[in-house]
């Protein structure tokens, strides 16, 4: 059974989550609008999709010290922006 305090902990992986996603997606967001302006296309979206998931996994390994609840929370905050991402600026058809 968990304690109070291990709930919090579980609330701050959420948290980071969220905040890993928005910079996540908010980063896809930008570089989908910059591509357009880039020489080296490849590249770009290369260094922007290391950059973004670098960002994501480094939060990741930081917010769940090794605690699948917690890494759980972390995905569900995570998905959570994503879902509203894909919301608020549609598909692409």
């Amino acid at each position: 059974m968990m304690l109070i305090p291990e709930w919090s902990l579980v609330a701050l992986s959420v948290s980071a989550g969220v905040i890993a996603g928005a910079v996540f997606f908010g980063g896809l967001w930008w570089t989908v609008r910059r591509v357009a302006h880039v020489q080296r296309v490849a590249l770009f979206l290369g260094a922007s999709f290391a950059l973004r998931a670098a960002v994501m996994l480094l939060a990741l390994y930081f917010s769940c010290d090794n605690d699948i609840i917690r890494m759980a929370g972390f995905l569900v905050g995570f998905f959570v922006v994503r879902v509203i991402a894909v919301r608020r600026k549609g598909s692409v058809k």
